[in-house]
């Protein structure tokens, strides 16, 4: 078993990799470090977890431990760790924002390799820092990657994505308070989000730069991202769905669709369902995911499970719950 610590666990992000971490038979959880919850059970900060552990909040570290996971605010993991320091061996999971662009991608002795697995799982299996990719990235690049490596991108493309209200925090703002966001529906950071970068990067990795029309939307439910994205295409659907199911044939996670799909069937997974719709000839791809699993916790495990050598679904076999 490989020893676990949680930097920032009292989060949606880190109460979701704590349950994943607690079924996954290759890896055990050494310490949970918090700054606010010292010495209180995780059970304070995650309810569901009562009877599955009694373990507390620390605020020491072991830094010989095998994996580091960083569940901190974008912006604070490079902070993180100038103050503290890990063993060489210790691999690096950086769930956060600081490492995922190009110019940010290298820190002290360390460079973060970008862990989107269906783009460059080579070498995520040879790296031991990581960068996790954003929940709207996530999905963004799972719809466009078989464009993007065929340079079928030809137009803009235009993107409208809904995120569930986890996909804020648990801190509380105007707009995640359940009054608020209960029936209610609205934008946010309109062509501007900041997971934009890390999208423009893989296009320009696969010498496929395009313009870039992003909506993102708050919806009024908890889990997952449905997104949209509509662009030119030349050729018919059966040519566009073979291009599909071929770039992803080796990815155990993400999966076309021939039927119209929906948020539910993907929710508590660590899968990314994907459908296409050909109209004329502008192609809509649709793609969905949990924006806590497949868009955060979950692939972080995959990505620890390629780092480790290991079999990439190892404690992953999660059912999504339809009705």
């Amino acid at each position: 078993m490989k020893k676990v610590g949680i930097i920032g666990g009292s989060g949606y992000t880190g109460g979701e990799l704590i349950r994943l971490l607690m079924q996954h038979p290759a890896l055990t959880l050494d310490f949970v470090f918090s700054t606010t919850r010292v010495g209180k059970l995780l059970t304070t900060a995650h309810p569901d977890l009562l009877g599955r552990t009694t373990r507390s909040f620390t605020g020491t570290i072991n830094p010989d431990v095998d994996v580091l996971f960083l569940c901190l605010g974008h912006g604070k993991s490079r902070a993180f760790l100038s103050e503290n320091h890990f063993s060489e061996q210790t691999l690096i999971v950086d769930l956060g924002n600081d490492f995922r662009l190009e110019e940010d991608h290298k820190f002290q002795d360390r460079t973060f390799v970008y862990g989107l697995p269906e783009l460059q799982k080579e070498a995520i299996e040879k790296a031991r820092s990581l960068a996790n990719p954003g929940c709207f990235a996530t999905a963004i690049q799972l719809a466009l990657l078989p464009l993007a490596e065929h340079k079928k991108i030809s137009s803009a493309l235009h993107i409208n994505a809904t995120t569930g209200s986890t996909g804020a925090g648990v801190g509380l703002s105007p707009t995640s308070h359940f009054s608020w966001r209960n029936n209610n529906l609205s934008w946010y950071k309109p062509f501007t989000h900041q997971h934009l970068g890390e999208i423009h990067r893989t296009l320009n990795q696969l010498n496929a730069p395009a313009e870039i029309f992003f909506m993102p939307q708050r919806g009024n439910f908890t889990r997952g991202i449905f997104a949209t994205a509509y662009t030119h295409f030349e050729g018919s659907l059966e040519e566009a769905n073979a291009l599909y199911e071929a770039f992803y044939k080796a990815d155990p996670f993400t999966h076309i669709a021939h039927d119209p799909i929906n948020l539910k069937s993907v929710v508590n997974t660590n899968n990314c369902f994907i459908h296409l719709h050909l109209h004329e000839k502008t192609l809509l791809i649709t793609s969905c995911i949990d924006n806590l699993v497949k868009g955060a916790s979950g692939q972080a495990i995959q990505n620890t499970n390629l780092m480790m050598g290991w079999e990439e679904t190892l404690g992953l076999e999660l059912k999504a719950t339809v009705f």
